[in-house]
């Protein structure tokens, strides 16, 4: 992701300051798996963020340093295994990588009744799902 294309997917959102280098590997080991290159392109440049994406979508994105207890907290590994929550949409969806397909796409799942039989494909990309077309 350069410079003009993150400027134009997030001239609608709040963001935050970005992530340093160490909590980035900090997180990804942690996590036990290396995150999609656009998603790290994105921290580096604001370390989550909170608003409106595309024409109605509205993002809230966790810090890359908070994801681990984010997962941990809703249970992931017990109701949806193989996925990695990242945000919400600040209701009852939340926003994950599908950890089960080397692509890792974007997909949502309810918090309430969190199973990977209730996962929705949103985008195949991070980038693709910074566009809000869903």
């Amino acid at each position: 992701m350069n410079d003009k294309e993150f400027e134009l997917l997030t001239k609608k959102l709040s963001l935050n300051t970005p992530a340093d280098l160490l909590a980035i590997e900090k997180s990804q080991f942690d996590l036990g798996t290396k995150l999609p290159d656009d998603y790290l392109s994105f921290i580096l440049r604001s370390n989550g963020a909170v608003g409106t994406v595309g024409l109605t979508g509205y993002l809230r994105l966790s810090p890359i340093d908070e994801l681990v207890e984010f997962n941990q907290g809703y249970c992931v590994k017990d109701f949806a295994p193989g996925l990695l929550l990242f945000g919400s949409d600040g209701g009852g969806e939340a926003f994950a990588f599908d950890l089960r397909d080397p692509s890792m796409p974007i997909v949502g799942v309810p918090f309430v009744g969190m199973s990977l039989e209730e996962v929705q494909l949103i985008a195949p990309t991070f980038t693709e799902f910074l566009k809000g077309n869903w």
